[in-house]
């Protein structure tokens, strides 16, 4: 069997519920829980195939690999923490698992709708600061509250396994799907009932806009400021990809400039493990507190 050595399990398997029983009949498994860059170079040693999840392997860490390496295998979709260049100079494939979490990813896009859609996150706040009205009142007075059947989902790069999925989930509820891709696909309706759209088309278009893109130099901070004065001042972004795809300034502002109506976050940084924490004077922790039409959780939608 082929030697792998599996850097940080815990990060995958954090809640203890992984079999590696079929990893074992396929290779010679060698599990470690977390290991820190100097513990990397020693345990890679001998091995042929490295498993890892989300764990930053910059190109510096990767040249010191010894020949025996030929492939690193990133036990989820994103790939943006692994340099790609020094694995070509090396000589080393890397692999992903695209359809990894597709089910939980489609599932917490469409949790994320529903809630913005009911004002869910507006209600929690308010009982969490004791303030009991809409229980007594047993109605939601000026809060947004709409059914989203034939309200639009723009899926920016829509076309993925976790985007198609998401589109199975939106137009089972009633929605139309809109999505955009790179210049050269075609544009129109597909057969699975999303139609291909441009980019700018998308955000005049949706009432609820999500990018699912991988994070990449093209794509960091690609939902900006001219993406948001784009969008409908009734519109919501949802984010569960990488959090610089979306420009956290231009972010900021088009919320206080009442330029879109809320947004759902479950991402901050480049989904690096462990993640780090939003810093604990980060703005957005201002704006969530500021607006009940904000929705903040720590990279959840693929744990499951």
């Amino acid at each position: 069997k082929r030697r792998c050595v599996m850097l940080n399990a815990a990060r995958l398997d954090f809640d203890g519920r992984i079999s590696w029983d079929k990893v074992k009949e396929t290779v010679e498994l060698t599990s470690h829980e977390i290991s820190t860059d100097a513990e990397i170079v020693e345990r890679v040693k001998g091995a042929e195939i490295v498993m890892n999840k989300e764990y930053p392997l910059p190109g510096k860490l990767i040249r010191s690999f010894p020949d025996s390496v030929k492939l690193i295998c990133e036990a989820g979709t994103g790939y943006n923490n692994i340099d790609i260049e020094a694995c070509r100079e090396k000589g080393i494939a890397l692999c992903n698992v695209p359809e990894y979490t597709t089910e939980a990813m489609g599932d917490y896009a469409i949790t994320l709708v529903l809630a913005l859609s009911c004002s869910l996150g507006a209600q929690m706040k308010a009982l969490a600061r004791g303030d009991r009205t809409y229980m007594q009142q047993c109605h939601l007075g000026q809060l947004p509250h709409f059914e989203i059947r034939d309200k639009t989902f723009g899926i920016i790069g829509g076309l993925g396994y976790i985007a198609q999925n998401i589109t199975k989930k939106a137009l089972a509820l009633g929605m139309k799907v809109v999505a955009s891709d790179v210049p050269t696909t075609p544009l129109g309706m597909r057969d699975n009932g999303v139609e291909v759209v441009t980019m700018d088309d998308l955000l005049k278009r949706s009432d609820f806009v999500i990018p699912m893109v991988p994070l990449n130099k093209h794509t960091t901070g690609l939902v900006n400021a001219d993406a948001f004065a784009k969008m409908k001042p009734t519109a919501f972004l949802i984010n569960t990809a990488r959090g610089p795809i979306v420009d956290q300034a231009s972010l900021i502002d088009a919320l206080r400039q009442k330029k879109i109506a809320g947004a759902a976050l479950d991402v901050f940084g480049e989904g690096s493990a462990p993640p780090p924490p939003l810093p604990e004077d980060s703005p957005l922790y201002d704006v969530f507190k500021e607006f009940d039409n904000v929705i903040l959780t720590p990279h959840v939608g693929w744990q499951r």
